[in-house]
């Protein structure tokens, strides 16, 4: 089976790309739903591949996670497309202009179903929060669990081409006020690259 791994950065990853970097392709797009856009694009217009998985670090709205949990994204908005009415949001789907709501190709479960993970709702932005009125907003509007910059963009582009895809993500943070020092990416990359390289083995060699 060709793999593609696809990150934001290569920091991201790096543990899987020392493990399998010359059984997989690694695509590392940089940060950014545009970014990862024109990455995919280019990369899926000249390669072919069984399955595409997005491997990141998140911030969780949903109290309900630990840091460093690794989770299955199983649908993904872009949540900042659209126009502003005064104190509404109108979506791009209601304004007849496109899509905002984007889900994975394939499960963990399709794919290599003795691994499972915890299923999460996630929202992809520009901006990431860290203001508390925007944060309540977005929660009402949206209720997502899990935010990033890039989910919905390798959605989109793996649907575009019909490539069969997936999105993990371990949190590394709750969305709140900016706090670096409550952070934990550290352990978020470690358990996201456990988790990742035991899957990808066992798809390897099966």
């Amino acid at each position: 089976m060709l793999i593609l791994i696809v990150a934001a950065t290569r920091f991201e990853v790096e543990p899987l790309i020392n493990t399998f970097g010359n059984k997989a392709d690694v695509l590392v797009t940089g940060a950014g739903m545009v970014p990862t856009a024109f990455g995919m694009a280019r990369q899926l217009s000249n390669h072919t591949y069984d399955l595409a998985i997005n491997l990141g670090i998140a911030g969780s709205f949903d109290r309900n996670f630990n840091l460093g949990d690794v989770l299955e994204v199983t649908e993904d908005t872009f949540a900042e497309l659209g126009a502003q009415d005064d104190e509404a949001f109108v979506n791009i789907d209601t304004l007849g202009f496109g899509e905002s709501v984007f889900t994975p190709t394939t499960s963990l479960n399709e794919v290599y179903p003795n691994f499972y993970l915890k299923k999460a709702r996630a929202i992809t932005v520009n901006t990431v929060h860290g203001h508390e009125p925007s944060i309540q907003k977005i929660q009402q509007r949206l209720n997502p669990q899990l935010e990033s910059m890039e989910g919905a963009a390798f959605f989109y582009a793996c649907r575009q081409m019909n490539v069969p895809c997936m999105q993990i993500r371990a949190v590394s943070n709750y969305v709140e006020k900016r706090n670096r020092e409550a952070w934990n990416i550290g352990l978020a990359i470690k358990n996201l690259n456990t988790f990742a390289t035991d899957l990808v083995g066992q798809i390897i060699n099966t």
